[in-house]
């Protein structure tokens, strides 16, 4: 069932882009994102457990799922594969002196974390080179990715892809508040819309 209204979803909704917080905000999927209950945060590098992820990232995962308890809309779950929605964080890197990006290589959405769940692997994402241009979007930028999890553990997207300056930042994490503000007001339209073709009373 969920795998279907996923598929649906996907197709009739665009992808939103990378882009930075100056442009035009691109529509996210809200027609399946409104429907879901169950969201997973982990860092580009692995998850909260993983002790290879760098302590700005692991707080990043802290800091966003603290603000997701508070928004109180979806449910964080321990267990990825048990996710309907999951983020990717990561903190600006500093760029070294040769030109590199500072930071670990670890995995990767869509690679192996065997410090996600005993005996599992992370899934692979669809939607080409996407899955893996997380770091080389935004070099200095914190970047927020959202993808959907399909039944099998699958990846769909990423369907958003934010990234700026210091927007994994508590308290406000801007990065956070743009996506919940899209959701909010998708939720809006979809209420005037459902009180619109009401049937009037007998």
């Amino acid at each position: 069932m969920r795998s279907a209204w996923l598929a649906i979803g996907v197709l009739i909704t665009s992808v939103a882009s990378a882009q930075t917080p100056s442009r035009k905000q691109e529509q996210v999927p809200t027609a399946i994102l409104l429907n879901c209950r169950y969201v997973y945060v982990e860092a580009w590098d692995g998850n909260f457990f993983n002790p290879h992820i760098l302590p700005e990232d692991r707080q990043a995962i802290l800091d966003v799922q603290n603000a997701f308890h508070d928004w109180n809309r979806y449910l964080i779950t321990v267990k990825r594969r048990e996710a309907e929605i999951l983020v990717v964080v990561q903190k600006g890197r500093i760029a070294s002196v040769n030109g590199n990006v500072s930071g670990t290589a670890g995995s990767r959405p869509g690679e192996s974390d065997p410090y996600n769940e005993p005996g599992s692997n992370q899934p692979k994402a669809e939607g080409g080179d996407k899955a893996g241009a997380g770091p080389e979007v935004a070099g200095r930028d914190d970047l927020f990715f959202v993808y959907l999890v399909k039944e099998d553990g699958s990846l769909i997207g990423p369907i958003w892809i934010h990234h700026q300056k210091d927007g994994l930042d508590a308290p406000d994490i801007p990065l956070f508040k743009q996506f919940k503000e899209a959701i909010e007001a998708a939720s809006k339209v979809q209420t005037s819309k459902a009180q619109t073709f009401k049937a009037p009373a007998p």
